[in-house]
Parts: structure tokens; sequence; C-alpha cells
């Protein structure tokens, strides 16, 4: 392949659709009521943790995802956090997940006080693969008054968080079922997945609860924020209580009946959130004719692009693309950023990270191999995209 002249050619192609000369990864996009939402916050003077469109954000998510609760918080990460306490993830528990992820997941297991420890992925959907699950599972594992232990440390495992990479779904309906056999928890780590489906059903749908994330640079942004989505009326209870540091409800008293912790989302971070939401039918049809026009650039120059396996859905987050070799990799990754096209490399494997250096692991042969070729091309929302709204 040379890369040189493929970077030309994609220097053009973004060219083509964002009419810029230096185009960014993934930029957030406001072209909705965000400025009317935002003031009426500031008149209201509810602008921190409480207020109306902290509930609104809360009801609008839970519903496009198709559950019954939503909890908003401060970031994803946080959600994250609290999502695993009030699963009963316990200091010295250890939990399974994925070490190609952003670091947010295995450091919100590790604020538990709970291990991390790392199966591989499968190379085509970037995310936990159930095969290696539940061979690690069946060779490290054995089973106590129904709770799964490792053979090796003697920690209970209490929990397993896959997550969506990029907006690609993983083969969660696998991992569930196994999740089920061997009594864990399932938390779904969804936060690049707003807008994915598997079969006709939103990624997070498939556990005890999932989280979700609204940095600013995610499909919808409240500028910072997460939300925990369930179906279990007793979790979303108890997250709610957790997040709002335990406080019992009373007209006048503070009475905080635990530990508990403030990741309340403010209500002008709500409201953000709510004016993106009503576009966000238009931002995943923006999306996913980003991903088209770039499916058919790379069958055109010997690119091989990403794309979500059968029977699953992908709100195209990231777009990104696999090269033949870390060598030919870093050449790409050079020579587009040099010509003012923002792309990157995936994550660094977590157990590659010093904190996370001694977390048992199953050899991660897949998740290796991807570290090595994939990487994020541009795929914001275009500004004529909004023009034509």
């Amino acid at each position: 392949m040379n890369i040189f002249e493929n970077s030309k050619k994609l220097k053009s192609f973004l060219k083509d659709i964002y009419g810029a000369e230096d185009v960014l990864l993934h930029r957030p996009i406001f072209f909705g009521n965000e400025k009317q939402y935002l003031s009426e916050c500031i008149e209201s003077n509810f602008v921190s943790s409480v207020g109306a469109r902290v509930i609104e954000f809360e009801t609008n998510i839970a519903n496009f995802v198709g559950a019954s609760n939503g909890i908003a918080t401060v970031n994803g990460t946080l959600a994250l956090h609290a999502a695993l306490l009030v699963c009963g993830v316990k200091r010295g528990d250890e939990v399974i997940s994925q070490a190609l992820t952003f670091v947010a997941t295995s450091n919100a297991i590790t604020y538990t006080g709970a291990t991390p420890v790392f199966v591989d992925v499968d190379i085509d959907t970037l995310g936990m693969s159930p095969t290696a699950l539940r061979s690690w599972l069946k060779k490290n594992t054995h089973r106590r008054s129904g709770e799964t232990y490792n053979k090796t440390s003697g920690a209970r495992i209490s929990a397993c968080v896959p997550m969506h990479t990029f907006g690609l779904p993983c083969r969660i309906k696998e991992i569930a079922d196994i999740c089920k056999e061997y009594n864990l928890v399932l938390i779904e780590d969804s936060a690049e997945s707003l807008g994915s489906y598997v079969d006709n059903l939103h990624t997070g749908s498939f556990g005890a609860c999932s989280i979700f994330s609204f940095n600013g640079n995610k499909i919808i942004t409240t500028g910072g924020g997460g939300m925990i989505v369930t179906n279990n009326k007793i979790i979303a209870q108890k997250a709610k209580h957790l997040t709002t540091t335990s406080k019992i409800g009373h007209a006048y008293e503070y009475f905080h009946d635990e530990v508990g912790y403030n990741y309340r989302l403010p209500n002008l971070n709500a409201a953000l959130g709510v004016a993106q939401m009503e576009n966000i039918y238009q931002i995943l049809k923006s999306k996913r004719k980003i991903a088209s026009k770039y499916r058919k650039f790379c069958s055109q120059n010997d690119l091989n692009f990403i794309e979500p396996i059968e029977n699953t859905t992908s709100n195209f987050w990231l777009n990104a693309i696999l090269l033949e070799n870390l060598e030919e990799r870093d050449c790409f990754l050079k020579e587009t950023n040099s010509l003012g096209i923002m792309t990157r490399p995936i994550w660094r494997l977590m157990t590659e990270l010093p904190m996370y250096l001694d977390c048992q692991n199953d050899g991660l042969q897949n998740a290796k191999w991807l570290v090595d070729r994939v990487v994020n091309v541009p795929s914001s929302v275009p500004e004529a995209d909004i023009r034509t709204k």
C-alpha cells in the first residue's frame, strides 16, 4: 500500500465532506435549542444538581434506549463506578473486562477496590470475545455456594464489564448467557454506543444495567456527563441514592445513611443533553452517511474499513480502518497528521499501563494484533448536514 498517496487521497476526500484543510477526529455539534435551554437554566437559577432538565434528560435517554430507568451522573466513568457498587462489587473482588478499552473502564473497577481481569476481544467487533470469556472461566475458576472464584487468587469474581468499542456492538447476547451460567453480574460499558443495536435491542439492554457517556466527543454531549440505565427498579433506586450523597429525603433535615457520592449531573449540562437528544436521529443519519462514504473510499483505495457484524447496527461514532502491520500503521498516522488530518491509534492495552501490569489475563492475542493495526479517522457530523436539517 502506498501510504503517502492514500494519505493525500484521504485529505481530498475529507475536504469534500468537511470543507476544511484541518479536520478534527470528532467535535461536538450544536444546531438545535442548546443556547435557549442553557439560557432558561440561567434565568431560573437552577444551574446545579437540582432542576427539571436533569429529570427530562434521564427520561429521554431511558426511553431512547428502551429502559425504564435512567440515572444521570457527572461523567461516564463515575456512572460505571456507581453501577459496579450498586450491583454488589466489593473490595477484594475481581471483575472481568477487556484490555482493549479506554482506561476509564478499568479505573472504575479499581475505584471499588476490586481488581480487573482481562480476557481477549474478537477481531471483528473489537469487543470482548465470548469464546475467550468462556475459555478463561472454564480453566481458571471454580464454583462455591453458587458463586465463581478464581482458582489462583482465591478472589470472588462478581461481575463482567464488556465494552462496545467505537459504537460497534460486541457479541453481547453470548456474553450475557455465559454471565448467567457463572452467576456474574453483567454491566455493559455502552459509553460509546448510543444509537447502536443488536437485532432490535439497544446496546445496554442485556445486563443488570449499563452506562453511557456524554463527553464532548461522544455522539451527543452534555459537556461532561454520564448515565446509568437499567430496567431493575431496585438498582435504579440504589444508584440514585448513592450518587446523590446517600441523603434521605426531607424538607429541611440533612441525614445521610451511608457513604455516598456527589456524582450528580448539573442542570446546565442536562439542558444541553435535552437539546442534543432532540436531534439524535438527524445525528445518527449523518453518521451512517459518513460511514457509507468511508466504505466506498476504502474499497477504492486498498483500505480495510471496520464494519459492524451481522445482526448489529453501529452508531459509527468513531470510524476505524485496519492496516497491515505496526509499521504501516505508524506511517499512516505520521502522514495523515502532518497533513492536518487528526487520526489516532487505538488505546494502549490496559496490561501495558503501570497500574495494571500485574493483572491476570489470557494472553490477549487478538487485542495485541489489533493494537498494531487499528486507526481512527475523522468522524464528526459535517456542517453541511446541520444546514440541511
